[in-house]
């Protein structure tokens, strides 16, 4: 179960209970789920009792209980669990890996695609700063993604600005970092014929709206201090994967009950495999850390829509790569191995993995080269 389709089944149990005249109060129009903070239990949380609490007139608890009884016995979840006020928290059964893979492979570069904005209607008014228009191009891309109606038209209803209209005062940028709104002017001036498209997108969405655009001569490194090199790397390394089974054989297939989660082998290359400490941490099975991006990729994709933000899709992209290159090293068979169920499965999360990569820096509007 993907945390999407976790999403509508909380959902789908609370208006059953509205329905029912368990719980009283309107339905809303999505259920926020997230992975289990500290406290929590399981894989996933939502704290939709809460929210619904008020409104019915009952204690948190009293409605997350309500919901539990309607949702424990749903396919893909094997435990629900009540914790804090009225947090519900849920464990996914033991093929969540084996579904999460297959609705990847499934819906390819679409997958994260979903209907969250369906009916939402948002016209951007034409932006002139070069920033503000790539921004504007791309959130219309994430908000189609997601189900809206969204242009760019003249006399548009909302504005998309890349940095704070001048006169709005100083920004601080940190201790000691006071920059003025005119910091970022440089980007209009031969960004894109200096260091091509694919590296001026990414320097002018990776940073937050009101961040400093990346104009430095990094963009040009070919090695993993890059970030969009790193990311297009780690999608040419997931098809050269690909070939390199074909090669020796082996064939993508999660089959179930197969250990993809196993941890790594232990040696040289399993202890400089990760590429960043943050986000794989190195108690955590490289399976085990890919899988958990993966699933994060629909929720980051709606999110980045909602809050017109596309640097998150570009920093979830870096935490994908980042599992990924600390996994690759464990998916074909080393030495005299032979090609077993487990290769085939770690192989099918490898191509999940090139495809969500792709798919993102599409929405980016960047490209996902085979040959890195």
């Amino acid at each position: 179960m993907t945390p999407a389709e976790l999403s509508r089944t909380v959902l789908g149990a609370v208006r059953r209970a509205v329905e029912e005249g368990a719980l009283s109060g309107p339905v809303p129009e999505r259920v926020k789920v997230e992975r289990s903070r500290p406290g929590g239990s399981g894989d996933y949380a939502t704290s939709i009792a809460l929210r619904l609490a008020g409104p019915a007139g009952r204690q948190a608890r009293d409605v997350a209980e309500v919901l539990k009884a309607r949702i424990t016995d749903s396919p893909g979840i094997a435990r629900v669990e009540i914790t804090g006020p009225g947090f519900l928290n849920f464990t996914l059964g033991d093929d969540s890996a084996g579904v999460l893979v297959r609705a990847v492979r499934e819906q390819g570069t679409r997958y994260g695609y979903g209907d969250g904005l369906a009916g939402t209607r948002v016209r951007f008014a034409p932006a002139g700063e070069l920033r503000a228009r790539v921004i504007t191009d791309t959130v219309v891309r994430l908000l189609i993604a997601q189900g809206a109606d969204a242009a760019v038209a003249p006399g548009g209803e909302e504005r998309i600005t890349a940095v704070p209209a001048h006169g709005d005062g100083p920004h601080d940028d940190g201790p000691g970092q006071v920059r003025d709104d005119r910091a970022c002017d440089g980007a209009d001036d031969g960004l894109f014929a200096r260091v091509g498209r694919d590296a001026a997108l990414w320097a002018l969405l990776r940073p937050a709206a009101h961040d400093r655009p990346l104009t430095g001569d990094g963009l040009l490194v070919q090695n993993e201090g890059n970030a969009l090199f790193r990311v297009r790397y780690a999608h040419a390394r997931s098809r050269a994967l690909l070939r390199n089974a074909a090669d020796l054989g082996v064939t993508a297939r999660i089959a179930p009950g197969t250990d993809e989660t196993a941890p790594a082998p232990a040696g040289p290359d399993a202890a400089t495999a990760a590429t960043s400490a943050e986000t794989v941490p190195p108690t955590a099975a490289p399976a085990s850390v890919l899988l958990t991006v993966l699933g994060d990729h629909p929720a980051v994709i709606e999110s980045a829509a909602r809050l017109r933000a596309p640097d998150r899709v570009a920093r979830h992209l870096e935490a994908t790569a980042d599992a990924f290159l600390g996994f690759q090293h464990t998916v074909l068979p080393m030495g005299d191995e032979k090609p077993s169920a487990t290769h085939r499965s770690r192989l099918a999360l490898a191509e999940a993995a090139g495809t969500v990569l792709a798919g993102g820096l599409a929405l980016l509007g960047i490209s996902a080269p085979e040959h890195l």
